[in-house]
């Protein structure tokens, strides 16, 4: 799949800009959607080794570049086997710092979009999968949970963000001084990501559920005249989320005189090298993959206390 490398690398985005990627393929009838940050290449179908007692939705193991990998057969896991037959593609996808493929019927092309575009899926039966919807003037793209399909096959993934290291009784009496807001578009994420934070001591935890949301709320507390350390000691934020993502919302804080101070950290299973960067280049305090809770937790200690 040379021509889908070439596209990527002529498509890379200025961070902060708001805007996406999404890598559109087929599973059965039904056109769904990638980020491309989460996105490594495109390879026709390979070798598959089975393995003994893997999830339904893992049709085995094989080697790419030396690196070991499992497949995750997305038609099986979509309710589209019959689909089977037709299936073409493999997306090599990087998440959560671990390297997995997905089964495809066939991937088709690359699609710019803005946050803003995208809208909440449904709610209807099996939209769990799904993270948001974007419409085109003659399809809707579907964009999928890949972190919730990954938890499902590896429940040890959110069990690290819930695995919380114990502190002492001093440590948490700070920690229940220091104020922080969370914003995640995952209400299971969220969730999870709060009640960890609670269990180490930092009960005083305000979430919101996209950039746009979080913003909102910040400009508001911009125009008290208050010191925003004065109200906000961290925020902790995802990149991936519709209406305004990670990225937009750390450039708009860095860039307004009253919120520029407001310590950041990026808390997403989209951190690689590549990203990392992008992070940097526009101020983040800190950035940590999903789903190490503890060493977010350090961050806020060395950011905070």
């Amino acid at each position: 799949m040379n021509e889908f490398t070439n596209d990527k690398k002529g498509i890379l985005l200025e961070t902060g800009t708001n805007e996406f990627e999404i890598v559109e393929f087929t599973v059965g009838k039904v056109h769904y959607g990638i980020n491309v940050a989460k996105v490594r290449e495109v390879i026709n179908l390979v070798p598959i080794t089975q393995m003994p007692k893997s999830h339904p939705y893992v049709d085995g193991i094989f080697t790419l570049r030396g690196r070991v990998m499992p497949l995750v057969n997305l038609l099986r896991c979509l309710g589209s086997e019959e689909q089977e037959v037709d299936s073409k593609n493999i997306i090599i996808s990087e998440l959560n710092t671990h390297f997995v493929g997905f089964l495809v019927n066939e991937v088709s092309r690359i699609h710019r979009v803005s946050w803003s575009a995208m809208e909440p899926p449904p709610s209807v039966a099996d939209s769990e999968m799904a993270v948001g919807i974007i419409k085109m003037e003659e399809k809707i793209i579907i964009l999928l949970d890949f972190e919730k399909i990954i938890a499902e096959i590896n429940p040890q993934i959110n069990d690290k963000l819930t695995n919380v290291s114990q502190s002492g009784m001093e440590l948490q009496e700070i920690r229940k001084t220091k104020k922080i807001i969370v914003v995640e578009d995952s209400k299971m994420l969220r969730d999870i990501l709060i009640e960890s934070l609670h269990k180490a001591g930092y009960l005083n935890v305000t979430s919101y559920q996209n950039g746009k949301e979080a913003w909102d709320a910040l400009a508001t507390l911009a125009n008290t005249g208050v010191a925003i350390e004065e109200n906000i000691h961290m925020l902790i934020t995802d990149i991936e989320m519709p209406q305004m993502d990670g990225h937009h919302l750390l450039k708009r804080i860095r860039d307004d005189r009253a919120l520029n101070k407001l310590p950041v950290v990026i808390f997403s299973s989209l951190i690689n090298e590549e990203m990392r960067r992008k992070g940097e280049a526009i101020g983040a305090d800190g950035q940590v993959s999903k789903p190490e809770i503890n060493k977010l937790i350090d961050l806020l200690d060395a950011k905070s206390l």
